[in-house]
């Protein structure tokens, strides 16, 4: 029986994780490792420079799973690295309390931990459904479907594998089951954020402080796209890569001067770069 460590970002007892929980449990056997609180939008964070405590945890359920102090990615580390005992087969993480589409990828702890699971050399599947503020729907429904998808999906990553550092990202639409199109493999779509501001306010000794974004999403509503798909009712799987590269662009980048951009060993520097330098 394979082995699947399930993770998130929102915190070990979110009740999107206990979905995962017990439905991948009746394929599998799963390892819990997740954040002992939320590290929303944390993105690919590492603790690098103090020490990780891990420690077992009961979930709603009565069942045993395990938390950690440190982020979302230090989670998986930590199990492909043995702590639980077993090196996982697949990572499945979420599933999250908030969608995942277009750009908010970069953020996306969820996704991140899928991330760090390929980087291992160990597939990873990403699962993210609407927050509670984003739909009327039941949302225990929701992630109960969800659930049932990524059982389905797992089981096809591990019979078939995935191409080299790649993972699927899925979102669910904002609909309860009942009312959802079916599901569409999708592209990366585009989404915007024009309405994040900066708010400044004071605190009780007169130092400034600031709250960053709350501005909500435009989205290009492509139906070939993650973005498009879930707008129009369709769960969206898509293919990530982790080669960030602009292979189009390599060529025409290669005809620039970039000699120019950087000094010769021989050539002395310009005075104003010595004058920053000893001021530094």
């Amino acid at each position: 029986m394979p082995t699947i460590l399930i993770t998130n970002d929102d915190g070990v007892y979110s009740p999107g994780l206990l979905a995962l929980k017990q439905k991948l449990s009746e394929i599998a056997e799963v390892q819990v490792l997740a954040p002992e609180r939320n590290w929303s939008a944390t993105s690919h964070s590492k603790t690098m420079h103090k020490p990780l405590r891990v420690q077992q945890v009961v979930l709603a359920d009565g069942s045993a799973g395990h938390s950690s102090s440190g982020s979302p990615t230090d989670c998986v580390a930590l199990a492909v690295g043995g702590v639980l005992g077993k090196t996982p087969d697949l990572v499945v993480s979420g599933i999250n309390l908030g969608h995942n589409l277009g750009i908010d990828i970069t953020y996306s702890g969820t996704v991140a931990c899928a991330m760090e699971a390929v980087i291992k050399g160990i597939p990873g599947i990403a699962v993210s459904a609407p927050a509670a503020s984003e739909t009327d729907a039941n949302l225990q429904e929701i992630h109960l479907q969800a659930a049932v998808i990524a059982v389905n999906l797992a089981l096809q990553v591990l019979h078939h594998g995935l191409p080299h550092r790649t993972l699927l990202n899925v979102n669910t639409p904002m609909t309860g089951p009942s009312q959802w199109q079916g599901i569409r493999a999708t592209r990366m779509g585009q989404r915007a954020y024009p309405g994040d501001k900066l708010v400044e306010r004071q605190d009780p000794y007169g130092r400034p402080y600031y709250w960053l974004g709350g501005g909500m999403p435009l989205d290009a509503l492509d139906d070939d796209t993650d973005v498009g798909a879930v707008a129009n009712g369709f769960v969206s799987v898509t293919p990530i890569m982790l080669d960030f590269t602009h292979h189009g662009f390599l060529q025409e980048l290669a005809q620039w001067d970039l000699a120019r951009s950087a000094l010769a060993p021989s050539d002395p520097a310009p005075a104003n770069v010595l004058k920053s330098e000893v001021a530094e």
